[in-house]
């Protein structure tokens, strides 16, 4: 006997080039609730439109769940992409899912009976995992347990940096509705601006299940949009491009500060810090000689802030990427969670 459920989630799926990858998330969508639910699917006009548009077709005819396909006339890019996806939502919280991510069995039933019982919360950072091509799983748990955490700037600078990752970010639609601007297009972090204008102003909480799971795996097409032309290579990841994508974080915190006379930039770039060991790996492939230019310039940047930064730099300088990244992953499953700097 499935509990009273009320409150209705609107599952965002940005969607381009990946077809296969779709089909997959879409089959992952396992809950009980199903007229609580719409998938909600925005095709950003990539060149396998047509592969797409099959297999979201082939999905709403075998589905219990209500599915709504949009085709964009133009390629808006992801941010703008993800604000035609709150304007096209119809239920009381929205799921944002990357088209080549999944839900964790089981995990979308236990985030919606949450918001069910919380229902008044503005965003819910959720756990996820990460699956590498070897198979093994790394555990992103940010807290021992579920946690509310009461409104305001501290809230909001605590969940910023744990927030980029787009799957299974859980916000609440009637907060964001109207939180339309254009100032951080081409940015890619669209989301963190919705989050810290709903933490600041709305009571979150942290849902200590897995919701979400990603793949090492697939291709990056972040470059194609005229809004993201310039700072990004569709394909890659270039040192400019890793650059490109830390400086959005404070374009955001830049306007936060401004609107509601706050002191965050500080404080958010000193959280990341402590916690900088992804963003510096990302480039650390690419040679000792690339990897150290682009420290120096994450140094002007302002990132050098705390002592595990340089303990990250050093270890990757020396060890480089692979064995750095078992030592993390070890440590943190050791722990059960991402250690409290």
């Amino acid at each position: 006997m499935v509990n009273k459920m009320k409150t209705t989630i609107s599952i965002c799926i940005p969607s381009y080039n990946r077809p296969q990858e779709l089909a997959r998330l879409l089959d992952s969508i396992d809950s009980n609730y199903s007229e609580n639910i719409e998938v909600l699917i925005c095709e950003d006009k990539s060149p396998k439109r047509d592969e797409i548009k099959s297999v979201a077709n082939s999905y709403k005819e075998r589905t219990k769940y209500k599915v709504v396909y949009h085709e964009n006339e133009t390629n808006l890019g992801y941010d703008n992409n993800i604000k035609n996806l709150v304007k096209r939502a119809s239920n009381d919280f929205i799921i944002f899912m990357g088209d080549d991510d999944v839900f964790i069995p089981g995990g979308l039933d236990k985030m919606m009976s949450f918001l069910n019982e919380n229902s008044s919360l503005g965003y819910i950072l959720k756990s996820h995992q990460h699956r590498f091509k070897n198979d093994n799983v790394e555990k992103f748990r940010y807290f021992d347990g579920t946690k509310i955490f009461v409104k305001g700037q501290e809230t909001y600078v605590k969940l910023f940096r744990r927030s980029v990752f787009i799957s299974g970010f859980t916000i609440n639609r009637h907060y964001v509705k109207d939180l339309i601007i254009d100032d951080f297009d081409g940015g890619l972090l669209y989301q963190l601006y919705l989050l810290a204008e709903v933490s600041i102003n709305y009571d979150c909480a942290y849902f200590d299940e897995p919701l979400t799971m990603a793949f090492e795996e697939g291709i990056p097409y972040f470059g194609t949009s005229e809004s993201e032309k310039g700072r990004y290579t569709p394909g890659t990841i270039t040192v400019e491009n890793s650059l490109n994508f830390l400086k959005g974080f404070f374009d955001i915190t830049r306007y936060i500060d401004k609107k509601y006379n706050l002191n965050s930039t500080s404080l958010v770039k000193k959280d990341m810090s402590k916690y900088f060991y992804p963003s510096l790996a990302i480039q650390r492939d690419k040679g000792v000689k690339v990897f150290l230019s682009y420290v120096s310039k994450l140094n002007g940047m302002g990132f050098n802030c705390s002592i595990y930064y340089y303990i990250y730099v050093v270890a990757l300088t020396i060890f480089g990427k692979n064995i750095c990244d078992r030592i993390v992953s070890e440590l943190k499953n050791v722990l059960g969670k991402t250690p409290q700097l």
